[in-house]
């Protein structure tokens, strides 16, 4: 997953001002508690911050597309 993919997914899934505030503020638990922006500086690969993003917003596995059902989305590692 590219570094604008991520973007794109996280604006689609919590839209685009709510998903900025997010990756600045929420504690990732499975990253160390860094935010999804800190975790994405730190170099942890966007699929690795994604899944993890998503896992602590509990958004289901079916909407990590952001609704698009064309786009594939990594599976976790």
């Amino acid at each position: 997953m590219r570094l604008s993919e991520f973007w794109s997914l996280a604006d689609a899934v919590f839209g685009p001002a709510y998903s900025r505030t997010l990756a600045g503020e929420l504690s990732l638990d499975a990253l160390d508690s860094l935010t999804p922006a800190a975790a994405l500086e730190a170099g942890v690969a966007p699929r690795d911050v994604w899944h993890a993003w998503c896992e602590q917003m509990d958004v289901p596995v079916d909407r990590r597309d952001g609704g698009d059902r064309e786009r594939m989305v990594p599976p976790p590692r």
